[in-house]
């Protein structure tokens, strides 16, 4: 008697699906079941209704946000991968940029935000933009910084024997090597410039993005609209790391040609 099995693809998503259907079975007929009122935790149908009736309004504010998530992401991105290429480079680069990454990393966004904002003004998305390029700075620092320096000796020495010059080494050699490393620290930079973009929105400026919309319908005691919001926010987040995901095979699939 044989035996259907399902494709390796399938396989991958199948088990998150069920356990998704699940959850969401569940959650709804606790909070239907129990009378959970809305404040504490609004039912999966009523926030569905809610992101249908707003759905205009959740596109506008997850463009608005993802803008600047996206605008950070790259700013952060490029610094990291310059700022490790220098430090690998050069030791007193590595002296000084090592302890203010760290630094960077270790600084709340409850705390950046609201200094961003009174020194650009909250009429600009520059200090949402900076916050994410912040946030995003570390974790592409340090994976790149790991990638530049696991390039096996021996290539770096063939390169000294052909008298090839540092750099051209660095380009030739030790980026390419460092690419898996850079994709890495993108998986954890994208979605956490995601969330850096909302949480910098909680603290005043323009009224456009998904964090401002979240706070203004939980003061106005709208719950499902917020989650509603909510939900947008976890699709931005998602879409950022696939598109993440899907560059990273790109370039595997170019490397192994």
């Amino acid at each position: 008697m044989s035996t259907v099995r399902a494709a390796p693809g399938v396989q991958i998503w199948l088990a998150p699906v069920v356990f998704g259907v699940v959850v969401l079975a569940l959650w709804q007929i606790g909070t239907t079941a129990l009378g959970v009122p809305s404040f504490l935790l609004p039912s999966p149908t009523s926030i569905a209704e809610q992101f249908g009736a707003n759905a205009s309004g959740i596109r506008a504010a997850a463009t608005a946000t993802g803008t600047n998530a996206l605008i950070g992401l790259v700013a952060g991105a490029v610094l990291g991968f310059a700022g490790a290429v220098f430090a690998v480079r050069w030791n007193v680069v590595d002296s000084l940029l090592s302890p203010l990454a760290a630094a960077a990393a270790a600084v709340p966004i409850v705390a950046l935000a609201p200094l961003l904002n009174s020194m650009y003004g909250t009429s600009t998305d520059v200090p949402r933009r900076i916050t994410v390029a912040v946030v995003v700075f570390f974790p592409i620092f340090v994976s790149v910084a790991e990638g530049l320096r696991q390039v096996p000796a021996v290539h770096l020495e063939l390169m000294h024997v052909y008298a090839v010059g540092e750099w051209r080494a660095t380009r030739t050699v030790r980026i390419p090597a460092a690419l898996p490393f850079l994709f890495t620290g993108l998986r954890v930079a994208a979605p956490g410039a995601v969330i850096a973009a909302i949480v910098a929105e909680y603290f005043g400026g323009l009224q456009n993005g998904l964090g401002s919309r979240i706070t203004s319908a939980a003061a106005n005691t709208a719950y499902p609209r917020a989650w509603a919001y909510v939900l947008g926010a976890m699709a931005v987040g998602l879409l950022f790391f696939l598109v993440v995901l899907a560059l990273e095979r790109l370039a595997s699939r170019r490397r192994s040609r």
